[in-house]
C-alpha cells in the first residue's frame, strides 16, 4: 500500500529529474550553439576573412626598411670638389651582446675620447631600440682610434667598428659661407621635408648650398623588405630598391679666384663678391673671417661653437648676404645718373668746393672729406676725387624722391634673389619708408646726407655687387646665380652719354692724376673703373660724412669706418664686377680698392676674363 508520504517522495523525484533534464537539455543547446558560431566563425576566417589576417601575418613576419641614399657632392666650375662623402668609422655598440654594458663603455672610453653628449645620445638611442640593434657611441673615428680600438676588439664582445660615408668640406672656412653645411637631422627638419623620404637619413642641410639644394642634393631612399622572427630579428631578404643618389651640383664659383678674393682682404674681417656683368654668375663669394664646417657634421662642442660665438669678428656671420653697409661713395655714380637723367646736372655742370655745403636758409655745414675743399670741380673730377660738397648740392637739388626711384632701379632696397638662404633686403630710404618706421617726415638734411650714401641707405655687398653689374652693363644685366642660370634683363634707360659721362669719372677714379683710387693702377693688366667709398662707423657732432684718412690711425680700431671699393672691368667691354668691404678698413683706397685690383688680377690670370692692354 501506497502511503501519501511515498507518493510526495515519487512525485519530488519526478519533478526533479525533469528538472535536471530540463537543464541538461539547455546547456546542451547552448553548447550546441556555441559550436555552431564557433564553427561560423572559423568558416568566416577561413573564407570571408582569410586576405585581411594574411596580410596582418606578414605584417608581423615582413618589415620595410628604408636605405639612405648617397649625398650629391658640390662642385666648382672647373669639377674641383667642394663638398663630397668621405669613407669614416663609427664606434657601436649591440646591448643584447654585450655583457656589462656600463663597464664596456667605460673600457672604451679609455681608448678613445666619449663626449658627455656622445652618452647622452646613446642613451636617447638605447632607450627607443631593441636590444639586437646596433647602436653608434662615436663617429668619425681616427685612423689612431680605429687601431687603438682593433687591437682591443677580441676583449670588447659585442663591440663593432661600422664603416661608412660621412660629409667632408675639403677646404674648411673658405667656403663656409656658401656651401654651407650638413647636420644631424631633428624634428623641424623632418616636419619641414617630410619624414617618408628621410626615414633612412641622418643628416641634412643646414645652410647654405647644402640647405637651399636640399632636395636635390638628398636623392630618393631605396627600400628593403626583409622577414623577421618574433623577436624582430632579420632571417633574410626578401625583395630590394636601391637608393637614386643625389644630384651632383656644378656652382659658377671658381675656387682658385675664391681663394684670392679671401686672402685679398688680409687680416680685415669683410666680404668680396665677384659678378659675370652679363650673366650674373658668381664667380667669388667671401665673408671673412669663415668657421670650418666640418666642426658641425657630427654635432660641434660647447667649446668649439662658444669660440665661434663670442670671437669678436663674428665668423658665423654671413656678410655678404646679410651684411648691412652704408655704401659711402660707391653711390655716387647713381646720385650722378639721376642728376643727369633729369637734368639737374652736364657733364660740364662745376660746382665750388670750399670743403662745407649748406642748405640755404640753415646754418648747419656739411663737410667734404678734404678739409679746404677741392676748388672747382665737374662731375669727372667730382667722381674722380670722390668730392662730397658737388655730390650734397646735387641731391640737394634732385629730392629725396628722384634719388629713390633711380636708386631702386638698380636693385637698392631688394634682395637680388640669389640661391642662397638668408638674404636681407637693405634699405631704400624714401618718404614713406621713414614715416613707417619712424613716424616722422623726411627733413632736407637727410637728402643731403643720402647723396653721399650715407643716413639710412643700407645695402649689402652683394646687392651693390649687383647694382654695380648693372651699371657697368649699362642698365642690363641678370640676377647673381650660383646653380640654376638666370636670364639677362634691362633695369634702367638712361641715355648712352649719360653711362659714358660717369664711365669717365669712374675711370679717373683710377687713372686720373688725383684718383682716390689713383694707387692701384699699377697692379692691373686690364683697364678697370671703380669707386670708392666709406661705410660710417659712428657719428661725431656735426659731421656725418667721412673720417679724413688723416684722422684713421688715430681712432681705436673698433671705431674705424668700413672701406669699400665697387668697381668693373675691362672698362670697354665689362666683364667682371668686383665689390670689397673691409670692416674698419678706413677710407676704401686703403684696403679695399688693393682687394678688389687683386681679384681682377687673378681672374685675369685665370683666364676668367679677357686680358687687355694697359695704355
Amino acid at each position: 500500500m501506497i502511503t501519501h508520504e511515498s507518493s510526495a517522495t515519487i512525485r519530488n523525484e519526478r519533478e526533479e529529474s525533469q528538472l535536471v533534464q530540463g537543464r541538461f537539455r539547455f546547456v546542451v543547446v547552448v553548447m550546441l550553439a556555441v559550436f555552431v558560431l564557433l564553427g561560423w566563425r572559423f568558416a568566416n576566417l577561413q573564407v570571408g576573412e582569410h586576405e585581411l589576417y594574411a596580410a596582418r601575418a606578414d605584417d608581423n613576419r615582413i618589415r620595410l626598411n628604408a636605405l639612405p641614399p648617397n649625398r650629391g657632392l658640390i662642385l666648382d666650375r672647373q669639377g674641383r670638389v667642394l663638398a663630397e662623402n668621405r669613407p669614416a668609422y663609427r664606434l657601436a655598440i649591440v646591448p643584447e651582446r654585450t655583457p656589462g654594458l656600463d663597464q664596456t663603455i667605460e673600457r672604451l672610453s679609455d681608448l678613445v675620447p666619449v663626449t658627455a653628449e656622445e652618452l647622452r645620445r646613446f642613451e636617447r638611442q638605447r632607450q627607443r631600440s631593441r636590444r639586437f640593434e646596433s647602436l653608434t657611441l662615436k663617429s668619425n673615428l681616427s685612423d689612431e682610434e680605429v687601431a687603438r680600438l682593433a687591437i682591443q676588439r677580441h676583449r670588447l664582445p659585442g663591440v663593432e667598428i661600422e664603416p661608412y660615408l660621412t660629409r667632408h668640406y675639403p677646404h674648411g672656412e673658405l667656403l663656409s659661407h656658401v656651401v654651407g653645411y650638413v647636420g644631424r637631422i631633428d624634428e623641424r627638419d623632418l616636419r619641414r621635408l617630410g619624414r617618408e623620404q628621410y626615414r633612412a637619413t641622418s643628416h641634412v642641410g643646414k645652410t647654405g648650398i647644402e640647405r637651399y639644394y636640399e632636395h636635390l642634393l638628398h636623392g630618393q631612399p631605396g627600400l628593403e623588405r626583409v622577414e623577421t622572427n618574433a623577436q624582430g630579428r632579420v632571417l633574410r631578404v626578401l625583395e630590394r630598391s636601391d637608393p637614386v643618389p643625389g644630384d651632383d651640383l656644378v656652382l659658377s664659383l671658381d675656387l682658385e679666384l675664391q681663394q684670392a678674393a679671401y686672402e685679398a682682404l688680409g687680416d680685415f674681417a669683410g666680404a668680396v663678391v665677384a659678378l659675370e656683368v652679363e650673366t650674373g654668375e658668381v664667380l667669388a663669394l667671401v665673408s671673412k673671417p669663415g668657421f670650418d664646417p666640418n666642426l658641425f657634421v657630427h654635432g660641434i662642442s660647447q667649446f668649439d661653437y662658444s669660440s665661434l660665438l663670442h670671437h669678436h669678428q663674428r665668423p658665423l656671420f654671413n656678410r655678404f648676404l646679410a651684411g648691412g653697409y652704408e655704401p659711402g661713395s660707391t653711390v655716387k655714380p647713381f646720385i650722378a645718373l639721376a642728376g643727369l637723367e633729369a637734368g639737374t646736372i652736364t657733364p660740364e655742370t662745376r660746382v665750388f668746393s670750399r670743403g662745407w655745403f649748406e642748405l640755404p636758409g640753415h646754418s648747419r655745414r656739411y663737410r667734404d672729406w678734404r678739409r679746404g675743399g677741392h676748388g672747382w670741380v665737374d662731375l669727372e673730377l667730382a667722381l674722380a676725387e670722390s668730392v662730397n660738397v658737388y655730390f650734397y648740392q646735387l641731391a640737394s637739388e634732385l629730392g629725396i624722391d628722384r634719388i629713390s626711384r633711380e636708386l631702386a632701379l638698380f636693385g637698392i632696397g631688394r634682395a637680388t634673389g640669389l640661391d642662397l638662404p638668408g638674404e636681407i633686403s637693405g634699405v631704400l630710404p624714401t618718404r614713406s619708408w621713414k614715416r613707417a618706421t619712424f613716424g616722422e617726415p623726411w627733413y632736407p638734411g637727410e637728402t643731403v646726407i643720402t647723396g653721399i650714401g650715407q643716413g639710412f641707405t643700407v645695402v649689402t655687398p652683394l646687392q651693390l655687387a649687383h647694382a654695380t653689374a648693372a651699371l657697368a652693363g649699362r642698365g642690363t644685366t641678370a640676377p647673381p646665380w650660383l646653380v640654376v642660370p638666370t636670364e639677362s634683363a634691362r633695369m634702367v634707360e638712361h641715355a648712352d652719354e649719360y653711362w659714358d659721362a660717369v664711365f669717365d669719372g669712374l675711370e679717373a677714379v683710377i687713372y686720373g692724376p688725383s684718383g682716390t683710387a689713383r694707387a692701384v693702377a699699377r697692379e692691373l693688366s686690364v683697364r678697370m673703373a671703380g669707386k670708392t667709398g666709406t661705410a660710417q662707423v659712428f657719428g661725431r657732432p656735426g659731421d656725418e660724412e667721412e673720417v679724413a684718412e688723416r684722422e684713421h690711425d688715430e681712432l681705436p680700431e673698433h671705431l674705424r669706418n668700413h672701406a669699400l671699393f665697387a668697381g668693373f672691368a675691362p672698362l670697354e667691354n665689362p666683364q667682371i664686377v668686383v665689390v670689397a668691404v673691409a670692416e674698419h678698413g678706413g677710407g676704401g683706397a686703403r684696403v679695399a680698392a688693393p682687394a678688389a685690383a687683386r681679384v681682377v688680377r687673378a681672374a685675369t690670370e685665370l683666364g676668367l676674363l679677357r686680358a687687355e692692354e694697359q695704355p
